[in-house]
């Protein structure tokens, strides 16, 4: 994915190292294995400004499922970790959590929201959200849950992998906003940062139309937080699964 110009952001936003990390990953699995799941560690703020180099580690390759591990480094020192599984498609039972049905769609903010807020990280962001008012952490009176449509701005190759990795980096948005609202309401925190962060890809989906990422604050204890989450497509499909837990200091 391409690196944003987020204003304010001084350190290298975890969503584009976890991308670039899956990404690394995908280029040695098998066509057929698909990512269906990925669970990470940031350990170290990254740099803007430094090179990032993707160490990737085979740990397991067999018919139905292949497993990597890939270590971000910037100045020979990790800043990131994650181990992804990757697995064959084969049939099987279908369940899924329903989109939730209390949040207008695209078609309905557009209209109400500048093109200002409809664009992250800058005007000349390539990505797109449609914030629900009723969940936005602009509310005055904030909830410990937020729901947001995004999307790629501009139309991606027919590459599944790849919209596996722009929705990887579009899963670190949002998460710790719906925890901080849950432990400070209004009260900016003195400190916020992901400590952890995991994936599960149940279905495909594509990053470049509508998705609603509807994340709910689960916990919060010895200023810790976790943040729940889901993409669901325009048409109610539940694609992804999404799960952080951060430090939260007020």
């Amino acid at each position: 994915p391409p690196q944003p110009k987020r204003r304010f952001q001084q350190t290298l936003f975890g969503g584009q190292v976890a991308a670039h990390a899956l990404r690394a990953a995908i280029a040695t699995v098998d066509a057929e294995h698909a990512p269906h799941s990925l669970h990470a560690y940031f350990l170290r703020p990254g740099k803007n400004d430094a090179s990032t180099t993707l160490r990737v580690e085979r740990l397991r390759d067999g018919r139905s499922f292949s497993t990597r591990t890939v270590v971000a480094c910037q100045d020979d020192e990790p800043i990131f970790t994650v181990t992804a599984s990757f697995h064959k498609d084969e049939p099987g039972g279908d369940f899924a959590t329903p989109i939730a049905t209390d949040v207008p769609g695209p078609d309905d903010l557009a209209d109400s929201q500048t093109e200002l807020s409809r664009t992250l990280w800058g005007e000349d962001s390539p990505f797109e959200r449609l914030e629900v008012p009723e969940y936005s952490h602009t509310r005055q009176s904030p909830t410990p849950r937020r729901a947001m449509w995004i999307r790629s701005r501009a139309a991606l190759p027919d590459d599944p992998g790849l919209h596996a990795c722009v929705i990887t980096f579009l899963s670190d948005m949002g998460v710790l906003a719906a925890v901080r609202a849950a432990r400070s309401g209004s009260e900016r925190p003195a400190m916020a940062a992901s400590l952890d962060h995991a994936v599960w890809f149940h279905r495909p989906a594509r990053a470049d139309e509508w998705l609603l990422f509807d994340v709910a604050a689960r916990s919060s204890a010895s200023s810790r937080g976790l943040g729940i989450g889901t993409m669901h497509t325009l048409g109610g499909v539940h694609a992804v699964t999404v799960g952080q837990e951060g430090l939260v200091r007020l």
